[in-house]
């Protein structure tokens, strides 16, 4: 598929120069013997892969060559034109470094005296300079060196050319070439056009002046140039300037502020500042342009409301304010642009009913209003359009908005729309059939509403046009007959969550140009037929999920780029793969057998970033070839029969993020080749047969762990106090091991479970791979006593579950710093009191300590666990009453048994003289209390000594006293005896 597309391209390129170069070259001149020999020369350094200039031979006609075009009358060559096709995507561009002319600049071209144009574009010459002898041609007026694969600095030289026009250096893709001083182009009074996007200028400081020396000037791109804020006061370019066209965008280091020469340019037309770090508010010194068209400053966080006097530009065309966090009302005023045809708000803080007066901009082709909160029923909307009878739109974005209300009639009277876009409101209703009068229509996107009802061959009758049709999430049913020919072929179609009946629906057949098919969800059943194989071949992307397929999938070795198959019923061996895919999920199916021609067959996996095999029968060993799998990001093999030790050749996988390998047979040590996976953030070995010990040094390596989860093996010795190092760590699950001796006090260092939110921490930042198609991996936690998977969320996820090993001593203090969801440690041989500070950990929503020796009182701080919905303190020796609390007593009573607890939500009551509550203990044994109680005792035995020892005293120092004191204990004995008689 991929040779045959760049075949394809390389024939249309030929063609193209071919087509050119007839048009250029027609001409009755013959060129002259000099120049020819020139031309030869030129070619003979140059390296051409596809043959473009194979009629640079001979003794012919220079004149008739490709890419060469001479003047009518003298027949000298005045233009060179050997620029590759233009490229306008990744791939292209690609295929002109393949394909595009390199090799070395010949100087012949100086004895072309009379070349005016030459474009050298395009092309690929590897970081070799610009020929500084190019300045040497004088009679030039147009040079076209553009994404042209030059390196270095620019010559200074080509300031000797004083007839230029037109200079053009744009460099996206590289940044090699350099500028150290800007003087040379001082010389260029002629130029009106000047080019430099990509081109590094950081350093360059006087540009400015240099430019005020340019009086032709009338075009000026630096965009993607490094500039920086610091201007002189000379830095000013002056108020007669002939500039009419000025992009400084994506400059990063521009702001905060807009400088002020800006506003002087009152020729202006057409103005770029996108993505410059410009902050708000939007300064007003911009109306000085009055005779602005084109307006672009997206991607600048101004952070302000849409100003009023910006509706006063009466010559604007295009407006791009998206992505600059604008908040409040669109304007009213915003109907005074009456010569806008493009305006773009998206992807801000914009809310409230969109006004009225924008029925008013009957030029409008283009309006973009994604990803805000406007509201209002979006029938409104269109009747507002029908104001001036707008038939212009071509372009309508309304997605991600909170709009509401159904799709009217009035839809259907736009009759120049292409592209639709409404997805992620609050639609409902049904899909009206006058769609289908959208006669233009080729992009449709109604995705993610609540749309209804039944979908029929009516509403696509004349929809031609249409390329692309999402649709899902809805609740729709399409009804066709089993002979329906769509009228339209599209390029990608997405239908997931619809009905669309018990077989795969044989139109689908008759979408040759389909790249993108996704019906997940939608009740298909049975075998895939045989048409499909056939029909798949060109698709990139494919989702058959959540369906009820069976059998054997009959499709290998197709050159998808994403293949979804998961939860299904698919059943035999796993389908082979092609080499370029890159997403897989083939989880929660029937295949069986071994995986080990699923992954060591010969093709190479450049590309693989995600393969998901979970939830299936498979069994076997896990395969030695990791080594192909260079880029696998994602790998779930977890809930099947595999068996054996984990091979040391992981440790090739060094873009590893995610590791499932739950539930399994796997056996052996922990597998320390892991720790060259340098990326590894999620590690789930639970549920095998590991034996040995947690290693140690590991961790060192594997420092953007966020889950670690080693539950259900047989792992003994300490828990390894380098898992403290793990700063981004959320998820610990050592649970049902061997484990013992105390728990590490110093897992107070897990900086990410001690905090809400982890914005500190970029290994947190959990994004699913490909997550523009859904796919995405899980990890299990096990919390309120059930398990819980966990995929796009994971990031907010915080649990540590210690339970059902063999840990001893107190329950470190420091535990209580960690702001988690979970905490378990049930089952083990802790002792001592649970933590007075245990209520700082105010997001705890299950707390599991059963089943283990702790002793003392419930703390008091417990009350304040709002958010706790599961609690078990049960077999321990807790004494007193349970805390009062809203939260504790509506737990049931076997949270708590197997203590010698009272008060609600038990049965038996507290009282004083209850010998489970301790005289004067105010159910309180936090250090605090106890440090109290000690003070009280301490004052009761002073009180006594010195009470006792002041009488004693008085007694031996007074005679009188003493001697009184002493018949009077006589006095007493004599009666005592007496009654004894």
């Amino acid at each position: 598929m991929e040779n045959s597309t760049i075949l394809v391209f390389l024939f249309i390129t030929i063609a193209t120069i071919s087509a050119t170069s007839f048009c250029i070259a027609s001409t009755d001149k013959i060129c002259k013997e000099s120049e020819r020999q020139a031309l030869l020369r030129f070619k003979e350094d140059l390296k051409d892969p596809m043959n473009s200039l194979s009629n640079w031979v001979g003794n012919g006609d220079c004149c008739s060559w490709t890419a060469v075009a001479c003047d009518n009358s003298t027949g000298h060559v005045h233009e060179i034109h050997v620029s590759s096709l233009n490229f306008n995507s990744y791939y292209e561009y690609h295929v002109v470094l393949k394909y595009g002319l390199g090799g070395n600049i010949n100087p012949s071209l100086l004895e072309l005296k009379h070349l005016k144009h030459l474009d050298l574009s395009r092309n690929n010459f590897k970081g070799i300079p610009i020929p500084s002898f190019i300045g040497s041609i004088q009679s030039l007026i147009y040079l076209n060196l553009s994404f042209s694969g030059f390196g270095g600095i620019i010559p200074h030289q080509l300031g000797n050319l004083s007839s230029l026009c037109y200079l053009n250096f744009e460099n996206y893709y590289g940044n090699d070439l350099k500028v150290e001083n800007l003087q040379w182009i001082s010389s260029l009074s002629s130029l009106q056009y000047l080019e430099m996007t990509g081109i590094i200028l950081s350093k360059v400081h006087d540009w400015f002046q240099v430019i005020n020396m340019l009086p032709s000037l009338e075009e000026l791109h630096l965009s993607h140039c490094q500039l920086q804020h610091h201007f002189s006061p000379l830095s000013v370019i002056n108020s007669t300037s002939l500039l009419v066209t000025l992009d400084l965008s994506y400059n990063y280091d521009l702001g905060p502020l807009m400088p002020m020469w800006l506003f002087s340019l009152t020729n202006l037309e057409s103005l770029n500042l996108r993505y410059d770090d410009f902050k708000g508010p939007i300064p007003s010194g911009l109306t000085n342009l009055t005779h602005l068209k084109i307006l672009d400053m997206s991607g600048n966080p101004f952070n302000s409301t849409f100003p009023p006097w910006m509706c006063g530009f009466k010559h604007l065309e295009y407006l791009d304010l998206s992505s600059t966090d604008l908040k409040g009302n669109i304007p009213s005023a915003i109907g005074n642009l009456s010569s806008l045809n493009t305006l773009r708000l998206s992807n801000s803080h914009l809310e409230g009913k969109l006004p009225n007066s924008l029925g008013s901009l009957c030029k409008l082709r283009e309006l973009i209003l994604y990803n805000n909160t406007l509201s209002g029923a979006v029938s409104e909307i269109f009747r507002r359009f029908r104001r001036c009878n707008i038939v212009a739109l071509k372009k309508l974005d309304l997605s991600y908005n909170q709009l509401s209300g159904q799709l009217t009639d009035s839809l259907g009277k736009l009759s120049s729309l292409q592209k639709f876009y409404v997805s992620n409101n609050r639609l409902n209703g049904s899909l009206l059939e006058n769609i289908g009068q959208l006669v233009n229509l080729e992009w449709l996107d109604i995705s993610h509403n609540s749309l209804e009802g039944v979908v029929s061959k009516v509403h696509f009758i004349n929809l031609t046009r249409l390329k692309e049709f999402c649709a899902h999430k809805n609740s729709l049913t399409m009804k066709t007959s089993p002979y329906w020919l769509p009228p339209f072929q599209l390029e990608n179609l997405n239908l997931n969550d619809w009905h669309l009946g018990q077989q795969l629906p044989h139109w689908i057949q008759q979408q040759e140009n389909l790249l993108e098919l996704q019906i997940s969800n939608t009740g298909i059943s049975g075998n895939i037929p045989s048409w499909f194989c056939n029909f798949s071949c060109h698709l990139y992307y494919l989702n058959l999920s959540h369906n009820k397929f069976h059998g054997v999938f009959p499709c290998t070795n197709q050159s998808w780029s994403t293949i979804d198959l998961s939860f299904n019923q698919f059943n035999g061996l796993l389908p082979l793969v092609s080499s370029k895919i890159q997403m897989v999920d083939f989880s929660n199916n029937l295949f069986s057998g071994s995986v080990f021609h699923f992954f060591c067959n010969k093709n190479n996996f450049l590309r693989s970033g995600y393969v998901d095999l979970g939830n299936n029968l498979l069994f076997g060993k896990i395969p030695k070839c990791w080594m192909k799998w260079k880029h696998l990001e994602i790998l779930n093999l977890q809930n099947n029969n595999l068996s054996g030790v984990i091979p040391s050749s992981m440790g090739y996988l060094t873009n590893l993020f995610w590791l499932q390998l739950r539930n399994n047979n796997l056996h052996g040590e922990f597998p320390l080749s892991l720790r060259k996976c340098r990326n590894l953030g999620v590690l789930d070995l639970s549920e095998n047969k590991f034996i040995g010990k947690i290693p140690k040094s590991i961790w060192i390596s594997l420092r953007w762990l966020v889950a670690i989860n080693l539950r259900s093996n047989k792992f003994h010795g300490e828990i390894p106090l380098e898992l403290c190092s793990l700063v981004g760590l959320q998820i610990l699950d050592l649970s049902h091991n061997n484990c013992s001796g105390t728990i590490p006090r110093c897992f107070y260092n897990l900086s990410a479970m001690t905090t809400l939110h982890n914005s500190d921490y970029p290994s947190l930042t959990i994004l699913s791979f490909g997550d523009i198609y859904g796919l995405m991996a899980e990890v299990t936690v096990v919390t309120k006593g059930r398990e819980v998977e966990y995929s796009s969320v994971l990031k907010f996820v915080k649990s540590m579950d210690l339970s059902s090993n063999n840990l001893s001593g107190e329950i470190p203090v420091e535990l209580t710093s960690l702001q988690l969801q979970t905490l378990n440690l049930s089952n083990n041989h802790l002792v001592g009191k649970v933590p007075s500070k245990i209520g700082n950990m105010r997001w705890l929503e299950s707390l599991d300590l059963s089943k283990n020796q702790l002793s003392g009182t419930i703390p008091l701080s417990i009350s304040s666990l709002t958010f706790l919905s599961y609690l078990n303190l049960s077999y321990n020796n807790f004494t007193g009453s349970i805390p009062t609390s809203t939260q504790l007593q509506s737990f049931n009573e076997s949270s708590f048994i197997g203590n010698q607890l009272c008060g609600p939500p038990l049965q038996q009551n507290c009282s004083v003289s209850d010998p489970a509550i301790p005289h004067g203990d105010k159910q309180g044994d936090d250090e605090d209390s106890l440090q109290e109680e000690n003070y009280l005792y301490l004052s009761l035995g002073l009180g006594f000594a010195f009470g006792f020892w002041g009488v004693l005293a008085s007694l031996l120092f007074n005679v009188p006293w003493n001697m009184a004191f002493c018949a009077f204990l006589d006095r007493i004995v004599l009666r005592l005896y007496g009654a004894r008689l």
